[in-house]
């Protein structure tokens, strides 16, 4: 439905890149199947690539061209819903494909690499689908052979390190060869559709940022939830927790996106510079306080999707683990703006609902003038959905309808993007990977971004590490530890999960 309303009465919005080589390592991983080739195909059926475009695969498999592109349409089949009615453009999309066996850490089949993507000047762009491990042995080895031209760019998937060491060598060893300018640090989160709007509101709107301060807003709640738990991810997730594989990367960002200042253009480096100071601003956590801003938990057998799920010990087949599944922030943002205003960030795997979601919470009316208690007209707050269904709720006071006396009800103004639009949004990887084809990094990440997250994250992990505390055990299914609401709670705030109850 996307494409045949793109197709229509949007098609003249498709701006048509110029033609480019995208070289995918990783090029048989699931990343690849699951998210880059249905992108790419989507790009294709609205018509956005021109001639000669081509995508090549790269991966140690031994494959001819024709399997590959098998196991590719199988895959789009599969994800990205292609059938009878999509063929010609799958045929189209097929016919750009090419695969390379090539060893990211030795030597076999650079030269045949070398060899497909020949002497032309176009784009170039290689998309790193591999563990980091592998990023700073690829990038010199693009160095070394030749490949990394004027007009290439590198795109390298989260997360970058381990903590702000490994996250430096592996800047620095990637941009020994690759200018700061073609380095795409790619997060999925800044490529949604609601993140985006968040920027539209805050400065499109008059209404909204003369208020985006701590004289009008409480609180501020993000969240990140998933019902599913580390699904054959285990010995990558046992290594990395919580804290890496969602708080370093996208929370932070989404709280950049939330708490900075408004920039003086679009331009991606004016972007970058203000979500730079808040993250510089961020009140340090550490051994003196992560007792009581933080808190860890860990899945344990319980109900979710429908039926009984085991533990994660069970999931990543060990006795006994102090990797958390499950993380709880309270943090403060040091500057005018944001001065007194908590942040609460949440997430956390095996819990009742999938969604991701930013609240800002208003503070309440300084006088009610209405016959009731002056506790019970509740803070007006503006939900942004980032996932699922996403959309932007705006919760206030409204009268209801009838004679009988002011009766007062908390209603939302309800925006569903699909509703609004006619259309469901696109898939953040159809926006980025278009956007680093052309150059604009202003939803990527830049290094010293990357290196500030990691400058308040590490000393987290190490007050939990010298805390030698287990992280908190709470059933799958549900909200996590009862100390995540005892965080909040104590300050007396709750976690905006009333909406989500019965979804």
């Amino acid at each position: 439905m996307f494409d045949e309303l793109l197709r229509g009465g949007m098609a003249a919005r498709i701006v048509k890149v110029d033609p480019f080589d995208l070289v995918v390592f990783g090029g048989t991983g699931d990343l690849a199947y699951r998210k880059l080739y249905p992108a790419l195909f989507h790009r294709e059926r609205s018509g956005q690539f021109t001639e000669p475009t081509r995508i090549i695969g790269v991966s140690r498999r031994h494959l001819d061209r024709d399997a590959f592109r098998a196991s590719v349409k199988d895959a789009l089949v599969r994800f990205a819903a292609a059938d009878e009615a999509s063929s010609a453009d799958l045929e189209r999309f097929l016919a750009r494909l090419d695969y390379v066996a090539a060893d990211a850490a030795g030597d076999s089949g650079w030269s045949d690499l070398r060899e497909t993507l020949g002497g032309d000047d176009r784009i170039r762009a290689f998309y790193l689908a591999t563990g980091p491990d592998l990023f700073c042995p690829i990038a010199k080895r693009l160095g070394a052979e030749g490949l990394a031209t004027e007009r290439s760019r590198i795109i390298v998937e989260k997360p970058i390190g381990r903590d702000g060491a490994t996250a430096d060598a592996i800047n620095t060893d990637i941009g020994s060869v690759f200018p700061e300018r073609a380095i795409f640090r790619i997060d999925h989160y800044l490529g949604k559709e609601s993140v985006q709007n968040l920027m539209a509101l805050r400065f499109a709107n008059a209404l909204l940022e003369p208020i985006w301060n701590s004289a009008h807003i409480d609180h501020v709640q993000i969240t990140v939830a998933e019902t599913l738990g580390v699904e054959g991810r285990g010995a990558y997730y046992d290594e990395s927790g919580a804290i890496r594989d969602m708080v370093q990367n996208h929370m932070m960002q989404l709280l950049c996106l939330t708490a900075m200042e408004p920039p003086n253009s679009m331009d991606a480096d004016s972007l970058r510079d203000e979500k730079l100071k808040v993250l510089k601003a961020l009140q340090p956590i550490d051994g003196s306080n992560a007792a009581s801003l933080t808190v860890r938990g860990q899945y344990r057998a319980g109900f979710a999707d429908g039926g009984p799920v085991p533990g994660y010990l069970h999931d990543v087949g060990r006795h006994e683990s102090m990797t958390e599944t499950f993380v709880a922030m309270r943090i403060s943002v040091a500057n005018w703006r944001w001065a007194g205003v908590p942040f609460y960030l949440r997430t956390g795997k095996r819990l009742p609902q999938r969604f991701s979601e930013i609240v800002v919470g208003f503070k309440r009316v300084p006088h009610v003038i209405f016959d009731m208690p002056s506790d019970s007209i509740p803070a007006n707050r503006l939900v942004i959905r980032v996932q699922p269904d996403e959309g932007v709720k705006l919760w206030m006071m409204v009268k209801e309808p009838g004679p009988g006396g002011m009766r007062l009800q908390h209603l939302p103004l309800d925006m569903s993007f699909a509703k609004a639009f006619g259309m469901a949004s696109a898939d953040a990887y159809e926006r980025l990977l278009m956007d680093a084809i052309r150059g604009n990094a202003a939803l990527f990440m830049r290094r010293d971004e990357v290196e500030a997250a990691w400058r308040f994250i590490d000393p987290v992990r190490e007050a939990w590490a010298a805390m030698r505390e287990p992280p908190r055990p709470y059933a799958a299914g549900t909200w996590g530890p009862n100390a995540s609401v005892a965080l909040i709670e104590r300050d007396g705030r709750t976690w905006n999960e009333d909406e989500h109850d019965g979804e």
